[in-house]
């Protein structure tokens, strides 16, 4: 595992969280203040993060790009000339498959990209390396889920990406050859901000498709009051996403 992944994973939430707890049992004896304030900080941010009223209020504030209005499909070829579908990681070792498949987010974006492609006709890429190293890329199991899941036809394949920011910019290297420089860009809508900055520091004219969107009431109990396991895992996407919007931002000028 690279390492920069080893970092993110325990600077980002909830990893730094479960390490502040971890401190202030550490800390409990030689600096109980210090210990005292690990473990507000601590156990108060694990409890914000389980709460799905947090996780619709910062996704209300990350998801900036509207969704496609449903009449907006069958005219996105007056306006794109492609598709582009990001890849979202795979899922392993599933036995009733037998083979690597795309993540539930991943199935998100295929099957909205797929509803597009048929309503107007437009080819379709997907973008996304080989995850840890190793083959197949995110980008052959899009395509093979688009193609026997969905009955769409992949023409484009970027195999290589690990970041958005590299989507963007390897995407490039296959669609502006052939004089592709507007697009449609597929991925969750609190990573669209980011998606929609770096296609469009690639040279791409972008329409913005996003699917997937947290900013929105879920008819939880209590009224999102009552914490949940998922809302965790929900809000530390958020959070990945806040703090990649300020890096790439500050890196990729």
């Amino acid at each position: 595992m690279p390492f920069r992944y080893f970092v993110k994973h325990l600077l980002m939430p909830p990893g730094i969280l479960i390490l502040l707890l971890i401190l202030a049992w550490w800390w409990r004896r030689s600096r109980p203040r210090l210990a005292g304030l690990c473990f507000a900080l601590g156990l108060g941010g694990l409890w914000l993060m389980s709460l799905p009223v947090v996780v619709q209020w910062s996704a209300g504030l990350v998801e900036r790009e509207p969704p496609l209005a449903r009449e907006e499909w069958s005219t996105l070829g007056q306006r794109a000339d492609a598709i582009v579908v990001l890849g979202s990681g795979r899922e392993q070792g599933d036995v009733a498959w037998n083979v690597d498949q795309p993540t539930g987010v991943g199935l998100e974006r295929q099957r909205y990209a797929a509803r597009l492609a048929k309503a107007s006709g437009l080819p379709v890429l997907t973008s996304g390396g080989l995850h840890y190293g190793a083959p197949p890329s995110e980008a052959q199991i899009m395509a093979d889920s688009l193609r026997d899941d969905f009955g769409v036809t992949v023409r484009w394949q970027e195999d290589q990406s690990r970041t958005t920011w590299e989507n963007a910019q390897l995407t490039a290297k296959v669609l502006l050859p052939e004089g592709i420089k507007r697009v449609v860009v597929v991925t969750q809508a609190a990573n669209m901000p980011r998606a929609v900055w770096s296609f469009r520091k690639a040279g791409f004219e972008v329409v913005s498709a996003p699917v997937g969107f947290l900013g929105v009431a879920n008819a939880e109990p209590l009224g999102g009051w009552m914490p949940e396991f998922k809302a965790i895992w929900r809000s530390g996407q958020l959070m990945n996403e806040v703090v990649g919007q300020i890096g790439y931002s500050l890196f990729y000028r």
